[in-house]
């Protein structure tokens, strides 16, 4: 039980990486708040499954483009559960499209909502766990996009590195504070994010054909390491990334 009564709070919550965290970290002990912007019945399901796992849940719903989101959401889950010890920033889109004719609505709506959204939810977080007094960890869910291109992803890809410098920069500002700051670079996985994507003809089996373990990630391989990231095992790791990828970007190079 790595995070025995520890209060997580999650962007993204409700389907795909930031579920999987969400219930990786109640079965390790944590208590936790999950944000979302879409189906109040997928964040209801995961709210119950924690629920089921013996652990305190809610579900606050906000888009996290909008800074009063980031204050809101801090401000419900102090209220049920008195602090914050985890901040995983998740939440995150990906509408593919090609770059000579990206639609300007396109590109600021995906800058908003994975890069500013980031900011304003670590903002908002690292305040709180300043002011409690006893440190804490945020982990933020960049992408192996951070590191290679794509040609559909020239909006999404600047947001994963920005993402990833965020916790490089935001280690050395809050690291006086005892708040520990890291990344996690997942690879393909299988999520609602991409599903149309690796539904096209031989896609799906293109991208297995890539990655050395042979297989696509789930989000509680992801989770795995959020859990790592969040817990005391990882009490002198701050400022790192962690590739989840199943071996694709090495051999990518």
């Amino acid at each position: 039980m790595l995070l025995q009564d520890k209060v997580v709070l999650i962007t993204g919550g409700s389907q795909g990486i930031g579920a999987g965290a969400a219930l990786g970290c109640a079965e390790h002990g944590a208590h936790v708040a999950i944000n979302y912007h879409g189906n109040s019945a997928d964040a209801e399901k995961v709210v119950a499954e924690v629920r089921k796992k013996g652990r305190r849940a809610i579900a606050v719903k906000g888009d996290v483009a909008d800074a009063s989101t980031a204050t809101a959401f801090v401000k419900a889950a102090v209220q049920e559960f008195g602090k914050v010890d985890v901040f995983v920033s998740n939440a995150g889109i990906c509408p593919f499209h090609s770059f000579l004719d990206m639609p300007q609505e396109t590109l600021e709506r995906t800058l908003k909502v994975n890069l500013h959204g980031a900011y304003y939810m670590t903002q908002a977080a690292a305040n709180q766990m300043k002011d409690q007094g006893h440190g804490g960890s945020i982990v933020a869910i960049s992408s192996i996009s951070a590191l290679v291109g794509g040609e559909y992803q020239t909006h999404y890809t600047p947001t994963k590195a920005g993402v990833h410098s965020l916790m490089q920069s935001c280690a050395i500002a809050l690291g006086r504070y005892g708040i520990r700051c890291n990344s996690v670079m997942p690879g393909t996985i299988a999520t609602s994010i991409n599903k149309e994507d690796l539904a096209q003809p031989g896609k799906r089996e293109y991208m297995e054909g890539r990655i050395p373990l042979g297989r696509l990630g789930r989000p509680d391989d992801v989770a795995g390491c959020v859990v790592f990231l969040a817990s005391d095992l990882a009490r002198y790791v701050t400022g790192a990334s962690v590739l989840v990828d199943g071996g694709l970007f090495v051999n990518l190079q």
